[in-house]
């Protein structure tokens, strides 16, 4: 039995899963299998990107499931090299073909640098189009969330942000919120990192529930009206992380969490400059 997953409305009426599956630094040859153990356990929202580098193992795993296209809610993301107007419009068409799609139900942004502008251009034409159902971006920070959205015609769909329980991002949300933007998460689970599985918050919490840490997280996360995109390999978490929607957290749990913000990341700091340098002579193989 698989779990149906609500699903919210974004900006254009497009509707989205609450819950998708992530396959960042998933290996290619590793993702097909993860994807499909998703698909079997009831996931229909699948988010990777060019940078990846796996688009082709996610696109297997579509055709390999016979689910129904219009059930499934694909999201890839453009990398910086292919920012510019015409060149992420062929950056666009790499991905379908690598995907083995004929459209995109969420085309993103990844990185808030290098001519963004000219690539919302192209991307606020795939959508006029109907080729991407939802366009939206990753890793804005309010200022330049804010700007993008006064200086265009179309306001992104999402933005998608490191959020977790040590990393909440209200001010973010809150702007968002303002200006009908949903807020996705990615690493949901912190990656496992600054003692996530072991906090005793958490643990304390989880045990009260008869749940685990990360279903905990990830309920947080769906109370506050976030689209999370965990990941894993192992198809028993994979599952698990999809059933929480059959508990509810109290206030005095969602207090509890929100004691442990640290209002920084500890994954990457988007805006110091050394490492928006270094993104942005990232290359890959798009």
């Amino acid at each position: 039995m698989t779990t149906r997953v609500p699903r919210i409305t974004l900006n254009n009426g497009v509707e989205m899963p609450s819950i998708g599956f992530g396959v960042f630094q998933i290996p290619e040859d590793q993702t097909q299998q993860a994807v499909e153990a998703a698909l079997e356990a009831g996931y229909r929202s699948i988010d990777t990107a060019a940078a990846y580098e796996n688009e082709r193992a996610v696109g297997r795993a579509i055709a390999a499931s016979g689910i129904p296209r219009e059930e499934l809610f694909i999201t890839t993301k453009l990398w910086i090299q292919d920012y510019g107007q015409d060149s992420a419009k062929r950056a666009f068409d790499r991905s379908l073909a690598r995907l083995g799609l004929d459209h995109l139900d969420l085309y993103l942004i990844h990185q808030p640098f290098g001519d963004y502008y000219g690539a919302w251009r192209a991307l606020e034409s795939l959508a006029r189009d109907g080729r991407a159902r939802a366009i939206g971006v990753s890793n804005f920070h309010p200022d330049r969330l804010a700007d993008l959205v006064t200086h265009n015609e179309i306001v992104p769909a999402v933005n998608q942000i490191e959020t977790h329980v040590f990393f909440q991002r209200t001010d973010d949300q809150k702007l968002m919120r303002e200006h009908g933007v949903q807020h996705e998460s990615w690493g949901p689970l912190a990656q496992g990192g600054q003692g996530f599985f072991e906090n005793p918050v958490l643990a304390d919490i989880a045990r009260t529930h008869d749940r685990s840490v990360a279903q905990v997280a990830l309920r947080w996360l769906v109370q506050r009206g976030i689209v999370a995109i965990p990941k894993s390999v192992r198809p028993a978490r994979i599952t698990e992380n999809l059933d929480v929607f059959d508990f509810e957290l109290t206030d005095d749990d969602m207090a509890r969490i929100a004691s442990l913000d640290t209002g920084r990341s500890e994954l990457f700091d988007h805006r110091d400059p050394a490492a928006a340098a270094w993104l942005g002579g990232v290359r890959f193989d798009t």
